[in-house]
């Protein structure tokens, strides 16, 4: 294998998929990306078993076609140590992949192609043309919701539900729910629900552009895989079965409370500055036109706030964590939240002011 190629075209696709490499590897193989060069094209693929990422470069000057992995945090440190201008030189001799940019010259070690796992092919059921930036927006409005290494394994990765005129994204951790909706007509007849790990999901969220562009998404009964621009993903299902999140939807609240989001996301900051480190927990106290927002942690430290509301209920005090709190503020794009409350053991319903689309819902705390 021998080709040419500029450190611009190579650089940003390497990075891309080297963030797919898990840095501890079962298999040493695992921490290489695979290289093809053929037909004046170069394809790069990283993977972690789990999700897949394929990255393909044109045009290239291939003198020589072939395939070999090279380990991918070195070759992406230092395309990202070369200069900009000269062009990089990848020439394969004998077990050694050799990469010359005018004086400098880096030999690298190399496993064979032969080595590397592809991910399984698997029946496609049914594909969707979305815009990048629609798609991005779903799975950023929802992702932080999900769990981390719960042993419901189900909830540590984000449900995708397509129904005849719906997409919707839904994360929970068993504490707060995320969902995001988009309509559209999906061509399919019967609901289908596919679970995708946290992993492709973060993934997805930093390859996903926010344009206008369409992704093509595939869904299979064990994978998803996503064309965007030149790149593919593939990602594995979670297996299992996600909880009825609707019924989680708190219904009938009668206590609506419109607060400025980014006011209302800096008070909680500051009174979270005090609260317990391990519960996080904040007491809200909601008056006609005011909330009050109260913290205490054991060392006896006090923190107290207020801010304007636009609310003419009944006096309500509810406690939360104010690390749920502030991430559904800083998922919500408009400048008015909504809070729909009912009392102090039920759980909130929060959504900007006039996007129905996007509903979280936060489980109160015992303070």
């Amino acid at each position: 294998m021998k080709l040419t190629i500029s450190r611009e075209s190579l650089l940003a696709p390497l990075q891309s998929i080297t963030g797919v490499v898990e840095r501890k590897q079962t298999m040493p193989v695992l921490s290489n990306v695979l290289l093809v060069a053929d037909d004046n094209s170069l394809t790069l693929t990283g993977t972690n078993m789990e999700v897949e990422l394929v990255g393909r470069i044109q045009p290239v000057h291939v003198d020589q076609p072939g395939r070999i992995t090279v380990p991918a945090r070195k070759l992406s440190d230092i395309c990202r140590a070369l200069g900009e201008e000269a062009p990089i030189e990848l020439a394969l001799e004998g077990d050694r992949l050799h990469l010359r940019s005018g004086a400098s010259h880096f030999t690298l070690s190399t496993l064979p192609a032969e080595h590397f796992p592809n991910v399984e092919e698997d029946a496609e059921s049914f594909r969707l043309e979305i815009p990048q930036k629609d798609v991005r927006h779903m799975l950023e409005a929802t992702g932080f919701a999900m769990a981390q290494q719960d042993v419901r394994y189900y909830l540590n990765g984000l449900l995708l539900e397509v129904s005849p005129d719906n997409l919707r994204a839904v994360a929970t951790d068993g504490h707060r729910l995320a969902l995001s909706g988009l309509d559209m007509a999906t061509g399919i007849e019967e609901p289908r629900q596919l679970i995708v790990p946290r992993k492709g999901v973060m993934e997805l969220v930093r390859l996903l552009d926010d344009v206008e562009t369409p992704a093509t998404l595939v869904f299979g009964d064990n994978h998803l895989r996503v064309t965007a621009g030149a790149y593919t993903f593939t990602s594995k299902l979670i297996e299992g079965r996600f909880p009825d999140y609707n019924r989680v939807i708190p219904r009938g609240g009668d206590k609506q409370m419109v607060a400025d989001r980014a006011t209302l996301k800096n008070t909680l900051q500051r009174a979270g500055i005090l609260s317990h480190e391990n519960i996080r927990g904040v007491r809200l106290n909601l008056t006609p036109g005011q909330l009050q927002i109260f913290a205490n942690n054991p060392d006896q430290e006090q923190a107290e706030d207020a801010l304007s509301v636009d609310y003419d209920g009944e006096e309500l005090q509810i406690g939360f964590n104010v690390g749920y709190l502030v991430d559904v503020l800083n998922a919500v794009d408009e400048d008015q939240v909504l809070m729909t409350l009912s009392d102090a053991n039920s759980s909130a319903l929060m959504q900007a002011q006039h996007d129905e689309k996007s509903l979280y819902v936060v489980m109160p705390m015992r303070l």
